[in-house]
């Protein structure tokens, strides 16, 4: 069994592997990490070594940890990480690169159909009727997306959105509310089979997923890192948030991840606290007084133009693991039509938690 992970912010782990009346045997972990002294390599593989296959990546990270000796040194490696590319290995799980990845990024379309175009497309990679799909969104008009759990009447204040014509719609996804207004902030969604995440817990698929773009900011001079649970951080200030929906096909079984991040390029900060009923819990929970000081916008970190931005990120996808030009097919767009029609611009749906 073989099992692959890069470690976020870090290096990548290999890990090959058999089982054996149901324990690790002949383990072997390699990757392009570096670790002192070169004995400690053979102490994690001994370590992992008849360990139950059943013990999860925190049960086999404390093996690695009791064994290894004192003093050694780990760059870019984690027992943890050793203990994830492990589970990976035991859940058949894929890679980046098993995949021939599909771009879609289309002109201005509604806030309600881009909720929909989530639902339709990552049910249709669940199905095997559509690759693994990266899609950049471009807005048509100002909106507030508020989290599937989400309360309407906490988060949002009506008279604010009224009086400056945003629209408010309900995503699949949980997690908090964005604020967007065209030209101001970049969204994209990838839409991968469940096997990309296989092995990896809930939290640590949002770090593996979102490793890629971290990469790409960092070429363009920002040093950035994933915050837990959902978040993506500088210096500065947060700059994006995450959310994630698991879904399975229309016809059931097979089963896909919606990963959608939400960037800040631009914000006009005075309209969003207007519009958000952002409270004082959750502001000190972010241990900042004010929301102003939340969002750190990548105008001013990058010095570039939107599109520069997403031009420079889909390069770096691209580069990393292959991306072919794509589009909705009619069929998806006719579905996902119908769900802005039966579902999105409903009140059912919208203040389905008033």
């Amino acid at each position: 069994m073989h099992g692959e992970y890069k470690v976020p912010g870090g290096k990548l782990v290999v890990v090959d592997l058999d089982v054996e009346d149901g324990a690790l045997r002949r383990t072997r972990v390699a990757g392009d990490f570096f670790l002192e002294p070169d004995e400690a390599l053979e102490t994690i593989n001994g370590a992992l070594d008849g360990a139950p296959a059943e013990t999860d990546a925190a049960g086999l990270a404390a093996r690695i940890d009791a064994a290894l000796p004192e003093g050694t040194v780990m760059y870019g490696l984690t027992s943890e990480g050793v203990g994830v590319a492990v589970r990976r290995a035991l859940a058949h799980a894929t890679d980046w690169t098993d995949y021939d990845w599909q771009l879609i990024h289309e002109g201005p379309q509604p806030p309600a159909l881009h909720m929909a175009l989530d639902e339709v497309l990552t049910q249709e990679v669940a199905a095997d009727r559509r690759p693994p799909t990266l899609r950049v969104w471009e807005w048509a008009s100002p909106s507030v997306i508020i989290g599937s759990f989400q309360s309407l009447s906490n988060e949002v204040d009506p008279e604010g959105a009224a009086r400056h014509g945003i629209e408010v719609v309900r995503r699949i996804s949980g997690g908090g509310a964005m604020f967007v207004e065209p030209g101001n902030t970049i969204t994209y969604s990838l839409s991968v089979p469940d096997a990309l995440v296989q092995g990896l817990s809930f939290q640590d698929s949002y770090a593996y997923l979102d490793d890629w773009v971290l990469g790409a900011l960092a070429d363009m001079g920002i040093k950035a890192w994933y915050q837990p649970l959902n978040d993506i951080a500088t210096d500065a200030g947060k700059i994006a948030g995450a959310a994630q929906k698991r879904t399975v096909s229309a016809g059931g079984g097979a089963s896909a991840v919606l990963h959608h991040v939400t960037m800040s390029y631009d914000i006009d900060a005075d309209k969003m606290l207007d519009v958000l009923r952002i409270g004082k819990e959750k502001l000190s929970d972010k241990g900042t007084r004010s929301a102003k000081k939340r969002v750190d916008p990548l105008r001013r970190q990058t010095g570039l133009p939107r599109e520069a931005v997403i031009d420079r990120m889909i390069d770096s996808f691209r580069g990393r693991y292959g991306l072919s030009e794509g589009k909705v097919t009619e069929e998806e767009m006719a579905r996902a039509q119908e769900l802005v029609r039966t579902k999105f611009t409903t009140a059912e749906w919208t203040a389905r938690v008033p």
